[in-house]
């Protein structure tokens, strides 16, 4: 860094450039994914259902059944339909309603009983409406998909000695299914609609007739279609099959107010939808591609999607985020505290694109945001007992303190040692798990960062030494564009071409030596979330300056491309 006191010939436009480098858009180059369709596990493995609901969101419409293309991922129609708006897909088991939960159940406990055992009749057919034709003529008929045949079944019996009684009265065979058997029934009644055995290749898909309206399952609304398995041949695996910007039409509300600003809105979708499609496959041994937790993104559907988020997703549809024409994977978080952090400080891989930079634009909202500064206090017997928590083998910790900064004055290691003059260190986001931080900005028993200069403590020098103003710095770019200076030493050319500071940073403080004080170890920080990628904070205060998605995405990406 160059020192306060060193002068040197420079042009006032070399340095406008500099000042903007950040800020201005690289060449573009379209991204065209390899599948706009993105599979949502929504219930699988423990969360698995005996039963799950589809209705029409308009109560009119119906639905059609088939399967997906395992390589498009495209649906596949059979033909069969239903007019029902209310539809229940459940196990080809013994099933009984139950009211107070709007669900089918194994256990007995009302008179509404979809039975597992069916009569099924002479023959085969190639289509749904040969056998759908055969069916009509019972009052219990339904059509069956049995591996790429269809045949007509009548009943649903509990008992198979009452199932053969009818077979033989009808002259069919007893049929209960397989492990892979779905039955379908209207919601609420005894009524089989349809049956889909597809064995290990084939699942069930089930959309909407009309296939741009939405759906309800579980009180929230979706787009697109819903596939069912039934995991291990018990409970069904239930997943939403639907394009990636319908869902991220759901992701968008989980993570970004709706009410906030457009360009704001726009970011997040840019950088959500860039994200989604960099983690496809995330679960593919599940058969899906993403959760519906913060380990993936959150969604719970498109029931909290308002106009503004849907405008943010259109009027961004089909961009993404790219560096040398691969996509990103753009982590963000909450807030940055005042400084995002390069991927290899805070997990274990280097991305060119996800490097630190320091944050002055938080500190427009910092004091509106709820716990931007934080504190963590443990007593020495509290913090013994959570590490011991995680398995570690300690005496009491007597000492606690961050052995290594980044250079963007986030923590990158700390250090404790116990009575038995034992220590341990935690690197990186470890760290921040460790000690259950909200960022990995913070000290340990006072002090301040290294490089770090509160805002309200800049006192802002030019020219000969006058005070011209305190707290933030400003800058006008070549374009008049007023542009917030970050936080340190800062250097401007002076009328005759000579570099001089304009801001000096305060002295820091030190922390106490074992990270106590008054016996207690505090931990003092701001922000929240891992310091990588993009602040959501961040972007609103750069939005509500004036600044576009591509500015913001710019800023906390080095050298992408939008496209």
């Amino acid at each position: 860094m160059i020192s306060a006191k060193k002068t040197a010939k420079i042009t006032a436009a070399a340095l406008a450039i500099l000042l903007l480098m950040t800020l201005c858009p690289t060449k573009v180059r379209a991204y065209s994914p390899p599948n706009d369709t993105v599979r949502i596990g929504l219930y699988y493995g423990a969360t698995a259902l005996q039963a799950a609901n589809l209705q029409n969101v308009d109560g009119y419409g119906g639905f059609e059944f088939g399967y997906f293309d395992p390589d498009t991922r495209a649906f596949i129609s059979i033909g069969a339909t239903t007019g029902e708006t209310k539809i229940s897909m459940l196990r080809d088991r013994n099933m009984y309603y139950k009211s107070d939960g709007n669900t089918y159940v194994t256990e007995a406990v009302s008179d509404i009983i979809i039975g597992c055992f069916h009569v099924q009749l002479p023959g085969s057919y190639n289509d749904f409406y040969g056998a759908d034709s055969v069916a009509r003529g019972y009052g219990s008929g339904f059509v069956k998909y049995d591996n790429g045949v269809f045949v007509a079944c009548v009943g649903d019996y509990t008992t198979r000695s009452r199932a053969n009684e009818e077979a033989a009265a009808l002259g069919g065979s007893v049929t209960e299914g397989t492990q892979y058997t779905i039955a379908v029934a209207a919601t609420g009644t005894g009524r089989v609609l349809f049956e889909f055995d597809g064995g290990s290749s084939r699942a069930l898909g089930v959309r909407p007739l009309d296939v741009n309206s939405k759906t309800w399952f579980k009180q929230h609304q979706y787009y697109g279609a819903f596939q069912y398995y039934r995991q291990d041949g018990q409970d069904l695996r239930v997943l939403n099959f639907i394009s990636v910007d319908d869902y991220i039409k759901g992701v968008l509300p989980q993570e970004m107010s709706p009410t906030w600003p457009l360009e704001a809105l726009k970011a997040q979708a840019v950088t959500a939808r860039t994200y989604a499609l960099s983690k496809l496959g995330s679960h593919g041994g599940s058969g899906f591609d993403l959760c519906t937790t913060e380990h993936c993104q959150a969604y719970i559907g498109v029931s909290t999607a308002n106009d503004m988020i849907n405008r943010a997703v259109n009027e961004t549809s089909g961009e993404y985020v790219t560096y040398n024409g691969e996509l990103c994977e753009t982590y963000y978080s909450s807030s940055d505290g005042g400084s995002t952090e390069n991927s290899e400080n805070v997990w274990a891989q280097a991305r060119p694109y996800l490097r630190g930079v320091v944050d002055p634009y938080e500190q427009d909202v910092a004091n509106s945001v709820s716990q931007y500064f934080w504190t963590v206090k443990y007593t020495p017997s509290e913090l013994t007992t959570r590490m011991k928590g995680r398995g570690i083998n300690c005496g009491t910790i007597t000492s606690l303190t961050v052995s290594q900064y980044t250079e963007n004055g986030n923590v990158f290691a700390v250090t404790m040692k116990d009575t038995n003059g034992k220590s341990w260190t935690f690197k990186k986001d470890e760290a921040r798990i460790a000690l259950g931080a909200r960022s990995l900005r913070f000290t340990i028993g006072g002090g301040t960062q290294p490089g770090v200069v509160p805002i309200q403590d800049r006192t802002v020098y030019a020219n000969s030494g006058e005070t011209v103003s305190d707290g933030a710095l400003y800058a006008v770019g070549a374009d008049g564009e007023i542009v917030q200076l970050p936080a340190g030493d800062i250097y401007a050319a002076t009328g005759t071409g000579e570099i001089t500071t304009v801001g000096a940073p305060a002295p820091t403080t030190e922390s106490s030596a074992d990270g106590k004080i008054d016996g207690v170890f505090v931990l003092s920080g701001t922000g929240n979330g891992h310091n990588v990628g993009m602040s959501q904070w961040g972007a609103y205060a750069m939005a509500q300056r004036g600044m576009t998605y591509r500015d913001i995405i710019h800023f906390y990406y080095t050298d992408v491309e939008i496209g």
